[in-house]
């Protein structure tokens, strides 16, 4: 009889000792469990932030005139792959722009038609980073539509009688122009000198002057209002075009999304269908 009790107490013991072991060992599973399913919630939820972290808000975006074409299309193309933001433009002669960006104007990005101009932001430390060339471009004049005056050259632009209009030479495609007329050693006195490329194009354009030096790209802009005519000392003064993010850029990660739409296949394709050569 003793003997028979002390073995039923063994039992209880191993068999509560067993028992004691496997709820301690579903106590751990549980926990770890636990751990395992709040570290995937958390990388979950972290995954799901990353994710849900989206472009918004306005680009502003400064560039030289000639760039308005093709910077209007890719505008619209940036607002409908990031829905949520919106890209507002300034054109104008880089000269002003610039002078504009290092007086304090508020602006993401900045896209000069010259290094010398960008220059102008980067000397005073307004850019975020170095300026990259995106494109480059070249000159042509703009003559009255049919050519009537038969402008062939950029000697006969000399001739007297002719209403010629040039850029400013503070401004890229002004200081281009007097490069070419330098190298060939022709002097020119325009009826007017323009702060921007897009006005020495529209003197032309409303007959207000019979021929212009410009850019490639404005003349095919302006299709049938007026006719391209090339010069070869046109390849003496190409312009290298920078852009950049600034330093103090409102938006800059947008602003850097931009840039880069800019500078990928679908940007390149754009800009060369505007007649901008590749750098």
């Amino acid at each position: 009889m003793t003997r028979s009790v002390r073995l039923d107490r063994r039992m209880l013991h191993v068999t509560g000792a067993t028992v004691a072991a496997l709820l301690a060992l579903s106590a751990c599973s549980s926990s770890s469990d636990s751990g395992s399913d709040s570290t995937k919630k958390s990388d979950s939820s972290g995954s799901s932030a990353s994710s849900s972290t989206k472009l918004s808000g306005t680009v502003t975006v400064f560039a030289a005139a000639s760039l308005k074409e093709s910077f209007t299309t890719l505008g619209k193309q940036f607002e409908k792959e990031h829905p949520g933001t919106h890209v507002t433009f300034n054109f104008g002669g880089s000269d002003t722009l610039a002078a504009s960006i290092t007086g304090g104007a508020p602006a993401d990005v900045f896209a000069a038609a010259s290094p010398k101009t960008m220059a102008i932001v980067t000397d005073k430390k307004d850019a975020a980073g170095t300026p990259v060339t995106f494109v480059r471009n070249q000159l042509e004049i703009a003559t009255l539509p049919g050519n009537p005056d038969k402008v062939a050259s950029l000697k006969d632009l000399t001739k007297s009688g002719l209403k010629v209009v040039l850029c400013d030479r503070t401004v890229p495609c002004g200081a281009a122009a007097q490069k070419a007329l330098d190298a060939s050693k022709l002097k020119l006195t325009p009826v007017s000198y323009e702060q921007d490329v897009k006005s020495a194009l529209t003197k032309v354009e409303l007959k207000e002057a019979d021929a212009a030096v410009v850019y490639k790209t404005d003349v095919k802009a302006a299709g049938d209002k007026v006719e391209g005519v090339e010069f070869p000392e046109s390849a003496k003064a190409v312009n290298d075009y920078p852009i950049t993010l600034l330093k103090n850029a409102p938006n800059a990660e947008a602003a850097k999304a931009f840039i880069a739409l800019v500078q990928s296949a679908e940007g390149r394709n754009v800009l060369t269908e505007a007649g901008f050569l590749q750098p």
